[in-house]
């Protein structure tokens, strides 16, 4: 435990720099801090079922409206170590939106299980889960008939233990271009990207490209059903593609205090068979 409080303070220490509104010069610095609960069950085609629970904290920092970085700490359970849980499970977000952990980082499995011995892969492990640093930037701004457009970028810092098979020991990075379109109060959004995965001695891991799409409606000032799909090609040798459906509802309690949840059925074999997340977020 002592060894990933001081992760935690080492990741805080080096992030500190990218986040300070003092390097970043801007005329107005907005925050948000959110705090994440997401759990989901399934057996990813390994034969072994996992629960999961992952928490997420994070902290963005917005110094213009097209500008943001973001930073999270996960914390993570899983009931078994047959697959490397807890990461697949972060919620997407919309371009420039600012909510917490809305990155669809390293994914589980794929279908591959950990090289866990049979003697231990039953074992439940907590801990710290893998860091993940983003930027993003609105480069185009929505008109009447072109979408926003965002690219984003992350690295994926890996303060989770590999042994306990918490996250796969290695740096990741990956790019995204996000688009999202206002139709009165309908909107779409979707994204699409790239994850270059480090080497793993856990988990025979492959790069992937990743995506999510979806859609939705803007019933007064508050609330914001929609209904997405999320997936990506295999994400380990030997596994199969992810895809899932999620109906996802936002919330704004007030101006600075919002919700976020979401329920989740897999469609693929390699996805959880089904998922629920809730997040809170506050802007300063």
């Amino acid at each position: 435990m002592a060894r990933q409080i001081k992760k935690v303070f080492g990741i805080l220490a080096l992030a500190a720099p990218l986040l300070s509104p003092a390097r970043l010069h801007a005329d107005e610095v907005r925050y948000a801090v959110g705090l994440g609960f997401e759990f989901a069950s399934g057996s990813y085609g390994t034969g072994i079922h996992t629960d999961a629970v992952f928490l997420p904290f994070t902290v963005a920092v917005y110094p213009t409206q097209r500008l943001d970085f973001s930073l999270e700490l996960p914390f993570i359970y899983q009931s078994t170590s047959a697959v490397v849980a807890g990461q697949y499970m972060a919620m997407q977000g919309q371009a420039g939106a600012p909510q917490p952990s809305m990155l669809a980082g390293t994914m589980m499995g794929g279908g591959m299980r950990t090289s866990a011995s049979g003697s231990n892969v039953d074992t439940s492990q907590y801990g710290l889960g893998d860091t993940k640093l983003k930027a993003g930037y609105v480069l185009y701004t929505e008109e009447e008939y072109v979408p926003a457009i965002r690219p984003n970028a992350y690295l994926k810092i890996p303060t989770a233990d590999k042994n306990k098979f918490l996250g796969t020991g290695a740096f990741d990075g990956g790019f995204a271009v996000e688009l999202s379109k206002w139709y009165g109060d309908w909107f779409a959004d979707g994204e699409l990207g790239y994850t270059i995965q480090g080497k793993s001695d856990i988990l025979a891991v492959k790069n992937y490209l990743y995506y999510y799409a979806g859609g939705g409606y803007q019933v007064g000032e508050r609330l914001r059903p929609m209904l997405l799909v999320k997936g990506s090609t295999t994400t380990t040798e030997g596994g199969g593609p992810l895809l899932e459906l999620r109906l996802r509802t936002k919330y704004q309690l007030s101006t600075h205090l919002g919700l976020d949840g979401y329920l989740a059925k897999g469609i693929e074999t390699a996805s959880p068979d089904y998922g629920v997340g809730l997040a809170v977020s506050y802007q300063f």
